[in-house]
């Protein structure tokens, strides 16, 4: 009864193949690794000078961190935005006013294939010699724009297709109590929508991150851009741009990590909901004998 319906268990032989496979998987990464390495090696990036910088409190102090806080600052930012220009246009689109829908549909669907370094660069420019935002903050404010507006419309995409994914019972059960279509996804399907495409809105908080470094190209000095200036001043392009790799990978674990916990205990707060309900009683009813 524990076994797949889809395929049958493996058997011993098929066993032994599979790790066969898996054994071979392995040092071939292994294989590839050291290869690399040893390329690395023969052309001196793993001499001391090259990391040494890396241990010294002036590379942390005006080179990594600074850099580091203006990449929090433009991904918290934007990840706040998205999710707001998601929730908005995402309830457009499932808005029983056909003129609503069909309009965010098209702002969903433009912004969506736009690439972000696109919409980076054209706000950068229209920024910059459009309006009165002071020159200063214009890369930052065209990053912010960007990463929202591309982000925000997946999101919206994951919010739509959320909904569409609860039981027709939800919204019967709005209805059924007297809630309007718009109150019963404000109120009862959007936040249950929500809980369950955590896991999808976790990956494009990530991808919020990880685009946030292409603020570069525009000027703005995130912590690929102080990266950089440190590496052309010490000589040591690839070891600062693998200890940048280095922080992005914490940075994304740590929000993974978040996430998860914040996953499990929303489930066990509905989990706890639903067996509260399922133990209350009709009102005049007398409780079963148990």
């Amino acid at each position: 009864m524990s076994q797949s319906v889809l395929f049958d268990a493996p058997g011993p032989k098929a066993r032994r193949r599979i790790m066969i496979g898996n054994i071979l998987g392995i040092l071939l990464i292994l294989g590839l690794i050291a290869l690399i390495v040893n390329g690395l090696a023969e052309k001196g990036q793993f001499e001391p000078a090259k990391w040494l910088p890396f241990l010294e409190g002036r590379t942390w102090q005006y080179f990594m961190l600074p850099g580091l806080l203006a990449t929090l600052r433009a991904a918290g930012v934007a990840i706040v935005t998205s999710i707001l220009f998601g929730l908005i246009f995402g309830l457009g689109r499932l808005s029983s006013i056909k003129a609503i829908s069909w309009t965010s549909g098209v702002i969903v669907e433009f912004f969506r294939a736009v690439p972000v370094l696109l919409m980076m660069i054209f706000f950068y420019q229209f920024l910059s010699k459009s309006t009165p935002v002071p020159s200063a903050d214009v890369p930052f404010v065209a990053v912010v724009l960007a990463l929202t507006l591309y982000n925000g419309s997946v999101i919206a995409e994951l919010v739509r297709s959320g909904v569409f994914g609860l039981p027709k019972g939800q919204r019967e059960a709005g209805l059924a109590i007297g809630l309007t279509r718009s109150q019963s996804l404000r109120a009862i399907e959007v936040p249950q929508a929500l809980v369950a495409m955590l896991p999808a809105l976790l990956s494009q908080f990530v991808v919020i991150l990880k685009d946030s470094a292409l603020g570069t190209f525009i000027g703005y000095t995130e912590l690929l851009a102080y990266a950089r200036r440190l590496a052309s001043g010490e000589g040591n392009i690839l070891p600062a741009l693998l200890v940048t790799a280095a922080i992005f990978i914490v940075l994304n674990m740590i929000l993974t990590f978040a996430a998860q916990r914040l996953s499990r205990r929303l489930g066990a707060r509905s989990g706890q909901l639903l067996r509260t309900e399922d133990n209350v009683e009709p009102e005049g009813v007398p409780a079963p004998a148990r």
